[in-house]
């Protein structure tokens, strides 16, 4: 079964072929090892080989089987309900062959925690989206505001000749950040350009999301969410723009994906205006809702504070699984 790609062929299929027989080696091991707690989780994981690189870390594996946990790899290639019994299903593969395999086994097997359920995930890879749930909340008495930038959706169907017209007809404000509508976990689908003029924006190709730039001290919060848990790190950002700046540059720059390329901003000696973590009481009722209205128990949200503010926050982005979730999740 080739589920879009996520398997192989040639060297590479040859090198994970390898991988999981070292995988199955060491699995076969742990199920030998006497575990100190009381009750043993298997969790059955269905991931891609840069997710199971950056997420399956030696120190996580091991302490997760010292609390009995073990992780064991689920083969694509079998009938699902023909392998375990597992207690959950943690997956990040893409396709709707997967998607449809996934969900009948959610369906059959209730007794198993899916992360997450399919329908779910698939809701976060349409940017408009995955940011209208939050559009939706009303955070009152939360010791702050969270909303998103105003933001302009641009159909494949459009010309980009006529993005110009269609930014001025939304009275949006330049700078924009552009960024493609779907996404899909290529690394196209997470380019960032940011638009200093509007005659530049026909260079674009929908479809896409344009954002008004907030300034925010070039500081990006990472909120990771699994479960009840929450962590915060922080990320360098994008620098602010000023109107003497904006006067003076034209044109559509690219940029990489700014919050997993930038190095962290934990350590780094900040203003504290521009660096305090949002109000943890914000966080749990941002997070909480989300979790309601996503259906989701796995992701991260991208957060920035309106610079010059306080209590002004913006969420950008909301990621499925993200690739450093193992370091702050709790065990």
């Amino acid at each position: 079964m080739r589920l879009n790609g996520e398997i192989s062929s040639g060297e590479e299929e040859e090198e994970e072929e390898e991988e999981e027989a070292a995988e199955a080696e060491e699995e076969k091991q742990a199920g030998t090892t006497t575990s100190p707690s009381p009750h043993k989780v298997v969790v059955g994981y269905a991931l891609t080989s840069k997710k199971k690189k950056s997420f399956l870390q030696p120190t996580f594996t091991a302490l997760a089987r010292n609390k009995g946990i073990y992780f064991i790899a689920v083969d694509v290639n079998k009938p699902l309900p023909e392998q375990g019994p597992f207690d959950v299903i943690l997956h990040k593969l893409s396709g709707e062959e997967w998607r449809e395999i996934i969900e009948d086994y959610r369906q059959k097997h209730p007794e198993v925690t899916v992360l997450d359920p399919p329908d779910s995930i698939q809701h976060l890879h349409n940017r408009q989206s995955m940011l209208q749930d939050v559009v939706d909340l009303n955070l009152t008495d939360c010791h702050g505001k969270v909303g998103i930038p105003r933001q302009l959706v641009i159909t494949k169907e459009k010309d980009p000749s006529t993005i110009p017209y269609e930014v001025t007809k939304a009275g949006m404000k330049l700078p924009l950040v552009a960024k493609p509508l779907v996404v899909d976990g290529s690394a196209k689908s997470h380019e960032l350009f940011l638009a200093y003029d509007e005659f530049s924006l026909s260079e674009l190709e929908p479809p896409l999301v344009l954002q008004e730039f907030v300034n925010h001290g070039g500081l990006l919060f990472k909120i990771y969410i699994v479960g009840e848990a929450i962590k915060v790190v922080r990320r360098f950002s994008l620098p602010n723009i000023s109107k003497r700046e904006l006067s003076k540059v034209a044109g559509v720059f690219r940029f990489p994906r700014v919050s997993c390329a930038a190095a962290s901003a934990d350590d780094a000696d900040l203003d504290p205006n521009i660096a305090e973590h949002p109000p943890r009481p914000l966080l749990e009722r941002l997070a909480r809702e989300l979790r309601h209205r996503l259906g989701l128990r796995l992701f991260n949200i991208d957060m920035i504070r309106e610079y010059g503010t306080k209590d002004v926050f913006y969420v950008i982005d909301i990621n499925y699984f993200p690739g450093k979730v193992w370091k702050n999740a709790r065990i």
